[in-house]
């Protein structure tokens, strides 16, 4: 990746807060035909094999290859931290679990993997050049992550505590919240983060989302958040379209 590729975004996130998504893909070339179709993106290179995308210049998201066909294919959420070393511990402590012990990447920042009590897996990001999105909130960026849980008061419990400040500090404007898995998806449906992103026209979207390849998982439905479609890409990768 050349130097001066990395995120020129001066905003610090919080500790909690949601800062960066990225796709683990089988095929980064198909997903960028599909994204930038859908999002108008724009994408180049980033750290090793992965792509970053853009949105009128600024950083949204990165697509990256899977290093292994077994993985997921899969959108992860990464939540900002100073030390990710000791959030990771903190999350052990509180009774989950480091799937994958924080990394250096380049001199872009560290980043981890962690699941909550149920197995929901996150990610963890301490920023060093890249400090996370440049453009968020907006039609075409994420606006949401939605955990999908089966026990809602021990999410409470874990994230609150995890992530105090970003949920419930002075000022707090949290871009996540919790749901039951049972609510939208079938019961046998494993715990996870779902990364809405935000959209104009619910309607439009989603036919386009069926011209690309892709289709839909769950049909429009309201939220205290907004009007909410779940779609899976032309890989098999499950997101939100969001509508507010």
């Amino acid at each position: 990746m050349a130097e001066n590729r990395a995120s020129t975004n001066e905003e610090v996130y919080g500790e909690g807060v949601p800062c960066w998504v990225d796709a683990q893909l089988p095929d980064v070339e198909a997903g960028k035909r599909f994204y930038g179709a859908l999002f108008g993106w724009t994408f180049e290179e980033a750290h090793g094999s992965g792509v970053w995308a853009r949105l009128d210049g600024g950083l949204v998201a990165s697509l990256a290859p899977k290093s292994d066909g077994r993985m997921p294919t899969v959108w992860t959420v990464s939540f900002a931290t100073s030390d990710a070393d000791a959030l990771g511990r903190r999350i052990t402590a509180a009774g989950g679990q480091v799937v994958m012990a924080p990394f250096p990447v380049g001199d872009l920042g560290i980043a981890a993997l962690a699941a909550d009590p149920e197995g929901a897996v996150f990610g963890l990001w301490q920023p060093g050049t890249h400090r996370g999105f440049d453009r968020r909130h907006e039609p075409g960026t994420f606006v949401w992550a939605e955990l999908y849980t089966r026990d809602t008061a021990g999410a409470n419990a874990f994230y609150g505590a995890l992530f105090h400040d970003a949920l419930f500090g002075g000022g707090a404007g949290p871009d996540f919240g919790r749901a039951e898995v049972t609510e939208v998806f079938p019961a046998e449906m494993p715990p996870h983060f779902l990364t809405h992103f935000r959209v104009t026209g619910l309607t439009g979207a989603l036919e386009a989302v069926g011209r690309l390849g892709g289709r839909v998982q769950a049909p429009p439905f309201e939220t205290s958040y907004g009007r909410v479609a779940v779609v899976i890409d032309n890989q098999g990768a499950s997101f939100a379209l969001l509508e507010r």
